[in-house]
């Protein structure tokens, strides 16, 4: 049962859904709280002993676009005339008032409407003894908004992917095929230049499978975070030696790390994606200087009242990454880190800074978007100390 219809069995048990008198306290917890059916966020429909509906709160009238005085008093099936996908009645195949005498009720499932509109539906049998008669039947509905919008997302990434990957398999295919083919008719210097093109372009179709397993592990939350001591500002180190080793101007870096530093325990790898992530933004699509900033900072998890003690005050560390481009548009800032955003004249899959995202959050921390001194993106994030327990 979802969360909805738990909430709503217990309203109803305050109420009258119940054979047995309730004790004082219970009879009292709808009154304390101030709670009724038409409070409830999920449609609730209520068939009494012989069937007829005795409860038809708001949200069942919105969703089933039925008022509550029309269907009050009518017979459950012809108030709610629900049918499954393959276009069968619900309640002649479930039977609630003469079916196994042990059932409880019906699992969520995805049944029809009137006019072909889709709804979540469980039920429960409550009986006033074990495998008596039922004497309600209590009916939860849900509108599929939600779940359409998840399956479009789903079909948004398949086809991202699809696409990505496209161009990076056509090339590895049409070199290999010709490699093969004409081995013999091309120099050293061709076949190595087509091989680095092959190589390099598997490391494309490497990196994208690998953003694929991250989202699916930060959605269902088993993103692993394997901590041990970090030096960040180093690692910063590296990826600025990296950039100025493949061509970047070294004067285009400005490093500065404010000591003493906290001793940061996280995941290297992962801290590593994240920082490759951002100063790749601000180099590719930023201008002028990129700055990171790194300086020790209250924990995020803290309030303000809280970080009074220097321990408190230094109990995380904080990496700014900008650049003195055009910045991000003040409308987007709120959606640079969804699925898919990538912003004006940006290419890629659009999935990166959500992977940020999750994985700064995985550490604990928070991660924030806004605009530089200098004009350009400014992305900040704050990593708490995290010292594992067993250190402590």
């Amino acid at each position: 049962m979802g969360v909805g219809t738990s909430g709503a069995n217990s309203a109803l048990r305050a109420r009258d859904v119940r054979e047995t008198p309730a004790p004082r306290g219970e009879e009292q917890l709808g009154a304390d709280l101030g709670l009724g059916p038409d409070d409830l966020p999920d449609g609730l429909v209520v068939a009494d002993e012989h069937g007829r509906v005795i409860c038809f709160n708001a949200a069942a009238a919105r969703i089933t676009a039925v008022p509550a005085a029309e269907a009050l008093g009518r017979q459950l099936d012809a108030a709610l005339p629900l049918e499954d996908l393959e276009g069968r009645r619900w309640w002649q195949l479930t039977d609630p008032y003469g079916g196994l005498a042990i059932r409880v009720g019906q699992p969520e499932r995805n049944l029809l409407l009137p006019g072909g509109r889709e709804v979540l539906v469980s039920a429960r049998y409550v009986r006033g003894r074990p495998t008596g008669p039922v004497r309600r039947v209590v009916v939860s509905l849900r509108d599929t908004e939600a779940r359409r919008r998840t399956e479009r997302s789903h079909a948004e990434l398949i086809a991202t992917v699809a696409h990505e990957l496209r161009s990076p398999l056509t090339s590895v295919k049409g070199f290999t095929a010709t490699l093969l083919a004409k081995w013999e008719r091309f120099t050293d210097d061709q076949k190595r230049l087509m091989l680095e093109t092959v190589d390099a372009d598997a490391d494309r179709v490497t990196r994208l499978i690998a953003e694929l397993l991250d989202i699916s592990r930060i959605d269902s939350g088993r993103l692993e975070v394997r901590r041990q001591p970090v030096d960040i500002g180093a690692a910063v180190g590296r990826h600025i030696q990296a950039y100025v080793t493949s061509g970047q101007p070294a004067d285009r870096f400005l490093l500065r790390v404010e000591q003493p530093l906290p001793q940061l325990w996280a995941d290297p790898d992962k801290i590593d994606q994240v920082l490759s992530n951002l100063l790749e933004n601000a180099v590719r699509h930023g201008e002028g200087t990129v700055t990171i900033d790194i300086t020790p900072s209250a924990s995020p998890r803290e309030r303000p009242d809280d970080a009074t003690s220097a321990t408190a005050a230094h109990a995380a560390t904080s990496v700014t990454v900008s650049d003195e481009g055009t910045g991000i548009p003040e409308e987007s800032m709120n959606r640079v880190f969804t699925r898919f955003w990538r912003g004006s004249k940006r290419g890629g899959t659009g999935l990166g800074l959500y992977i940020v995202k999750g994985i700064v959050e995985a550490h604990g921390g928070t991660i924030t978007v806004g605009r530089a001194p200098g004009g350009g993106a400014e992305f900040r994030f704050t990593l708490p100390v995290s010292t594992p327990a067993y250190l402590l």
